[in-house]
């Protein structure tokens, strides 16, 4: 019975490969089309899938960068009623003694303010009682609500021994209290049960309200989560890619040119090219090092200055620069040198009037990866010093300055909540400075394709 069975199967197979022999010549190329055609539809599928998910995956980081960082854009502020009574600002001179006179600004300026916004809080709420009651009711408040109202007075000092209503910001715990929308008079977070209460109150007599928060793009940092911002930052970086661009951009394509057009092929110019290679390569903390021991001790220039900066990451940036110029000048098609030699120009006429000019959309664009990169780095801006705590927005390349992914780094590892918050809203402007240099590269780029 076996055997019957093994002669049944070789007798299909015969016939199978007597059907396939049988076949025309176009009918063979119709069915292996079709296997092509369906690895083909496979492979599509294939990449479109990766694409999407890559898409997908991108729009889940920014949707969950956004989420985290929109609390930051908006502040809770409180109109408190102050009494800039001659008594609590302590000038020094009784309000009898001014005679209806206001007092000059070197008095004001010198104003206990601390003081007048503890007395007009307890005439706010005269229940409070007890000295750690009252040092909970001016916890609430930033603690940059003195300087506010120190402002306000110094703007209308008609307001002298009068009472009005200031606007002033809540401390981040109550700001991150209302945002996170807790029950009235409920404590939650760092808020106890009778700063709850008292936050209620305001709340309920429409003394609280939400604004934008401007001060998060005009302000530098603080220890204060409610008063830090990212001007300082945003200085910085744009000071030290202006230092980077500025260098980086002519040394690496004259690099470029010179390599790729007059330098002889010889072992020298093959040495220069496999350690621009490998410059490319090497961890970008080592070039802070390098920084470190040689921008800064050897010829003393000023450590955390953009200055600095900017030198460490053009050395960090020069191989790519260099790469990617390169490979855009050897694209340039051969044609166009022989036709310009061909009538009568130089080598540096060729070169500069027909090769760089072609060869610039891709020059840009390696730049433009260059900077994106430098744009990025932490490492090497920690090691000369970047990482300081500075308050002060930089005007110069020599002033002290950080840069936003060291600001980001900075905050990330802060303890406080509404740090959080603007972590994730400082991400997102890194996100949108890199974004602003792409168009224009790409701009810059269609520009010298159309020319």
């Amino acid at each position: 019975m076996t055997s019957i069975n093994k002669n049944i199967n070789i007798n299909k197979n015969v016939d199978n490969t007597t059907a396939i022999n049988t076949l025309s010549t176009t009918e063979k190329v119709s069915l292996s089309l079709k296997k092509r055609h369906s690895k083909e539809k496979r492979f599509k599928s294939m990449g479109l899938f990766a694409v999407l998910f890559g898409f997908l995956l991108v729009v889940i980081l920014i949707g969950d960068i956004t989420s985290k960082a929109l609390p930051a854009f908006h502040q809770h502020w409180v109109k408190l009623d102050v009494n800039y009574q001659a008594s609590w600002l302590e000038i020094g001179v009784s309000t009898d003694e001014y005679s209806g006179q206001i007092p000059t600004a070197k008095q004001l300026n010198k104003a206990n303010y601390r003081n007048v916004l503890k007395k007009s809080l307890y005439q706010m709420f005269p229940d409070v009682s007890g000295r750690k009651d009252k040092r909970k009711l001016t916890q609430l408040f930033s603690s940059n609500a003195e300087f506010t109202l120190k402002d306000n007075l110094l703007a209308s000092p008609q307001l002298f021994d009068k009472k009005t209503q200031v606007w002033v910001r809540l401390d981040d715990d109550v700001d991150s209290y209302l945002k996170e929308a807790f029950s009235s008079g409920e404590a939650g977070l760092r808020i106890n049960q009778s700063q709850a209460q008292w936050l209620a109150k305001l709340t309920s007599s429409d003394r609280v309200e939400s604004r934008f928060n401007f001060s998060f793009f005009t302000s530098g940092d603080s220890r204060e989560p409610e008063l830090a911002g990212i001007k300082g930052a945003l200085m910085g970086t744009l000071l030290t890619l202006f230092v980077t661009l500025l260098l980086s951009f002519p040394l690496g394509v004259a690099g470029a040119l010179y390599l790729e057009e007059f330098a002889p092929k010889n072992r020298l110019t093959d040495f220069i090219e496999i350690n621009i290679n490998n410059l490319a390569a090497v961890p970008s903390i080592v070039f802070g090092l390098l920084g470190l021991a040689v921008i800064i001790n050897l010829f003393g220039l000023p450590r955390s200055a953009p200055l600095v900066g900017g030198i460490v990451l053009t050395l960090m940036t020069l191989p790519t620069i260099i790469i990617a110029s390169r490979a855009a000048i050897k694209a340039v098609p051969p044609s166009i040198r022989e036709a310009a030699t061909g009538l009568g120009a130089s080598k540096m006429q060729v070169t500069f009037s027909h090769v760089l000019p072609q060869a610039m959309p891709g020059i840009i664009t390696g730049a433009i990866i260059g900077v994106a990169q430098a744009l990025g780095e932490t490492a090497p801006l920690l090691m000369i010093g970047m990482v300081a705590f500075i308050v002060d927005v930089p005007t110069s390349i020599i002033d002290s300055a950080t840069v936003l992914p060291v600001q980001i780094f900075l905050w990330a590892d802060s303890p406080e909540r509404a740090f959080l918050a603007k972590t994730s809203a400082a991400i997102l402007v890194l996100l949108t400075l890199l974004l602003i240099i792409n168009l224009t590269a790409t701009m810059l780029r269609s520009k010298f394709e159309k020319r």
